[in-house]
């Protein structure tokens, strides 16, 4: 008997109890990766070798049996593609050699031909559907625009993306160009995904909250409806998941994307996410992954106040962001085993209000 509890939530059906993965669910916080880690230090090995993508994606479903297993991956991982090199190096991150700052850099880039320059990405997705045998849901998942762009245009992590947000004031024309071809680019990967075999699609636009609301309508969120539209026009029945890192101000823009799911950080209430974003659209999240550092008793009950907020359909439960490095795996183990053992008729876990 299979387990497509997390798409069925997804689609809205009603079930005993919410699904359960976690962001980050393949990494540090497991020695069986850390290890892993040694014998292949380059993460983009790690991420674009089938073989060792497809171990590390196993490891956490081998180890907590979560309902939803992710490919292990990266969102930058389509922009070589694109013609926009770059590294990643260990504890510093993404690293770009010639960021792109000019319209002849933009003018250059080519459209995306995953089955060329990701051909890895249909092998990890076929073979994870077959090794997980139906016994969890698939993800997939692509980097949205406006988060691509401001990895491609500062050239690295930032902590105030001043140099985007300087090109999206004074030279804007530039930058919707920009925006413009990774949201097309990012369509087709994320096509190219599902056909491989992902049952959902997470977008990450994880740094769409360093906007302001009206720059946010302005310089995400239209192209972010964008990559929706094209992807739901070939698969429509595909459910799609919106995070956003620090949304609390964009919540109800974000359920203008037209995704299916909105997943929530931690900074909002999830009772409090549900009215703003209403009966329609589901949810997804939202304990704060500090939680896991904690007893089980805190484990346990912040996981029955989520799933009681968040009412007993339409909902994911899922940390508010990744799972950090150095957490205890036996809590992992614990927060899996809690979720999947609650039904949604216990008194312990009866929703506050019914959506």
């Amino acid at each position: 008997m299979g387990n497509y509890t997390l798409l069925q939530a997804a689609r809205g059906e009603v079930l005993d109890r919410p699904p359960v993965w976690v962001m980050r669910q393949a990494g540090r916080y497991m020695k069986v990766y850390r290890d892993l880690r040694q014998k292949y230090p380059s993460f983009r090995d790690r991420s674009e070798n089938p073989d060792l993508a497809v171990e590390i994606s196993l490891q956490p479903f081998r180890a907590f049996q979560p309902d939803g297993v992710i490919m292990f991956s990266d969102i930058l991982t389509p922009l070589p593609g694109m013609g926009i090199s770059f590294d990643i190096i260990e504890s510093k991150g993404p690293i770009f050699e010639q960021p792109i700052r000019t319209p002849a850099q933009i003018e250059a880039l080519t459209d995306l031909d995953p089955e060329a320059s990701l051909p890895f990405v249909r092998q990890i997705l076929r073979t994870l559907r077959q090794e997980v045998n139906g016994q969890a849901t698939v993800l997939g998942f692509v980097g949205a625009p406006w988060t691509l762009a401001a990895y491609a245009i500062e050239g690295k992590s930032s902590k105030d993306y001043a140099i985007i947000k300087r090109m999206a004031f004074c030279q804007p024309a530039m930058l919707h160009q920009f925006l413009g071809k990774l949201a097309d680019a990012i369509a087709v990967y994320a096509r190219y995904q599902i056909d491989a075999g992902a049952q959902i699609v997470q977008l990450f636009d994880s740094w769409a909250g360093q906007l302001s609301p009206e720059d946010f309508q302005t310089f995400s969120l239209p192209y972010l409806q964008r990559v929706v539209q094209q992807v739901k026009a070939t698969h429509p029945d595909t459910p799609l998941i919106l995070y956003i890192n620090n949304s609390a101000g964009i919540l109800e823009l974000m359920a203008q994307s037209g995704v299916d799911i909105i997943s929530v950080d931690w900074t909002v209430d999830m009772a409090v996410a549900r009215q703003r974003l209403g009966a329609n659209i589901g949810v997804q999240g939202n304990i704060d992954p500090c939680v896991l550092f904690g007893t089980k008793e805190l484990i346990r009950d912040r996981i029955l106040a989520t799933i009681r907020k968040a009412g007993n359909q339409k909902h994911i439960l899922n940390l508010g962001h990744g799972i950090l490095p150095n957490t205890p795996e036996e809590n992992v183990a614990f927060f899996f085993e809690t979720v999947k053992q609650l039904n949604y008729a216990s008194s312990r876990c009866a929703p506050i209000r019914n959506y």
